[in-house]
């Protein structure tokens, strides 16, 4: 939504993608911590927790790049994020089902494994309209490394926990 309100008039078919998005995915916390009470998490302590080095890294990140001028090197974001969700979800959801042997301990996982796919095809639609120009494309990737490094990041802090 913040990358959405950064793009001007002439970003208007790319911002109504994107606010669609949001609108998919802007509720996604409350699926977390539904599957963290069902895995015997108590929600205080999930809602109350400070974010890692790492998140407050990535999600300073986040909130910068999408507060720029037309952000459209934030796909390079989506790309990380939801190329992740598509690929792994399902596999890491069965895997912790298997390990805990528990049902609802894997709604957000076996959600993005199942809807990420249809986000990636919107994700290539927007890719082909911004790739106008080398810079673009520079600047996309450049947006998918950090991301892909802020993630690891994130959990790295979590093993020092």
């Amino acid at each position: 939504a913040r990358a959405a309100s950064s793009m001007d008039r002439d970003h208007s078919g790319l911002r109504s993608l994107v606010l669609r998005h949001a609108v998919d995915e802007h509720r996604d916390y409350s699926m977390l911590e539904q599957d963290y009470v069902a895995a015997d998490g108590d929600l205080d302590t999930i809602q109350e927790r400070h974010k890692n080095i790492g998140s407050e890294a990535f999600h300073g990140f986040m909130m910068h790049r999408a507060s720029q001028p037309n952000p459209v090197d934030m796909l390079g974001a989506m790309w990380i994020i939801e190329g992740l969700g598509e690929r792994m979800a399902t596999g890491w959801a069965a895997r912790m089902e298997a390990l805990c042997e528990r049902e609802g301990i894997t709604r957000f996982m076996a959600y993005h494994g199942e809807n990420d796919g249809d986000h990636m095809q919107k994700f290539y639609a927007m890719l082909d309209e911004v790739c106008t120009d080398q810079d673009v494309v520079r600047r996309i990737e450049t947006t998918a490394k950090v991301v892909a490094r802020l993630y690891r990041l994130q959990l790295e802090e979590l093993e020092d926990e």
